[in-house]
C-alpha cells in the first residue's frame, strides 16, 4: 500500500471477525477490533496483530452512542478509518436442533437479529461516513451468508436478516458511490468452524461438503481473504455486489 490505511473490524475478538482482522494486520493496514463482551480475546488478537498496529475497542453495535464513541477513540489513535467490515454477530449459534420451528416463532427473534446486522451496520457507517466523505475514499464490507440463497437448514431470523442486508448494501453502494466510497457484501457459507458453529452437528457439514462443487466446507480463511481484497485498491470498480464464497454450494 502506498499509504498505511486503517480497518475496523466489528466482533472480531473470535471467530470469522479474528481472522478478517489477522489478515488486514498481516497485509499492513492499522486495525481495530471491536468487541462486545471477549475483552480477552480481542487483547490477545491485538497481540497478534502488533500492539502498535492495533487496539481493541469495547462498543455494542447496536448502540448508535457506543459506535460514535469507537469511531472516535480510534481515530485519535490511528487517523480516519478508511475500511469498515460489518461482522458482528448478535446472539446466534448455527445450531440445527435448538432452532425454532416457525410456529415457535416470534418477531423478537426476527428483530433481534434485524438489530443485529442492518441497524448496527447503519451506526458503523454513519460513524465513520464524514471521515470518509472528507477524505473521497472509503470501502464498507458487510458481512451476509449464502443461506439466503440455499437455505440448507432454515436459520429463519438470521436469514431473513442477512437478506435485508443486500438490499442495504446495494442502496449504500448507490448513494455512496459519488463520494468515491464502495459497499459490498461477502457472503460465506457455513464455516469450519467458528465459535457460532461450534454446535452445528457433523452431518451437516458433511451433507454441505458433499453438496459442494469443490466437495469441501468453506473454511474462515477462505472469507477473510475475500473480505482483504475489497478493501484493498485493486477493488476499486467493484461496488454493490454481493460476492458468494462457498466453494460452488451455490452459483449466482
Amino acid at each position: 500500500m502506498s499509504e498505511q490505511k486503517t480497518v475496523l473490524v466489528t466482533g472480531s475478538s473470535r471467530g470469522l471477525g479474528a481472522v478478517i482482522a489477522k489478515q488486514f494486520g498481516e497485509k499492513g493496514y492499522k486495525v481495530v477490533v471491536n468487541y462486545f463482551k471477549s475483552k480477552e480475546k480481542a487483547l490477545k488478537v491485538v497481540e497478534e496483530i502488533g500492539e502498535g498496529n492495533a487496539i481493541a475497542i469495547q462498543a455494542d453495535v447496536r448502540n448508535k452512542q457506543q459506535v460514535e464513541a469507537m469511531v472516535k477513540k480510534a481515530t485519535e489513535q490511528f487517523g480516519p478509518i478508511d475500511i469498515v467490515v460489518n461482522n458482528a454477530l448478535i446472539n446466534f449459534e448455527f445450531n440445527p436442533v435448538t432452532q425454532g420451528a416457525v410456529e415457535e416463532l416470534t418477531w423478537e427473534n426476527y428483530n433481534e437479529q434485524l438489530q443485529g446486522t442492518v441497524q448496527s451496520a447503519l451506526n458503523t457507517i454513519q460513524a465513520v461516513l464524514p471521515g470518509m466523505k472528507k477524505q473521497g475514499y472509503g470501502r464498507i464490507i458487510n458481512i451476509g451468508t449464502n443461506l439466503f440463497q440455499n437455505p440448507v437448514v432454515p436459520y429463519h431470523q438470521y436469514t431473513t436478516a442477512k437478506a435485508a442486508l443486500i438490499g442495504f448494501t446495494r442502496n449504500m453502494a448507490k448513494e455512496l458511490g459519488k463520494d468515491q466510497i464502495t459497499v459490498n457484501m461477502v457472503s460465506g457459507g457455513l464455516l469450519e468452524r467458528t465459535d457460532a458453529s461450534a454446535v452445528t452437528t457433523p452431518e451437516v457439514f458433511d451433507l454441505i461438503a458433499a453438496s459442494s462443487a469443490l466437495n469441501r466446507v468453506t473454511e474462515p480463511t477462505d472469507v477473510a481473504e475475500v473480505v482483504v481484497f475489497l478493501g484493498s485498491e485493486a477493488s476499486r470498480g467493484v461496488t454493490g455486489q454481493n460476492i458468494v464464497v462457498d466453494s460452488g454450494l451455490t452459483m449466482n
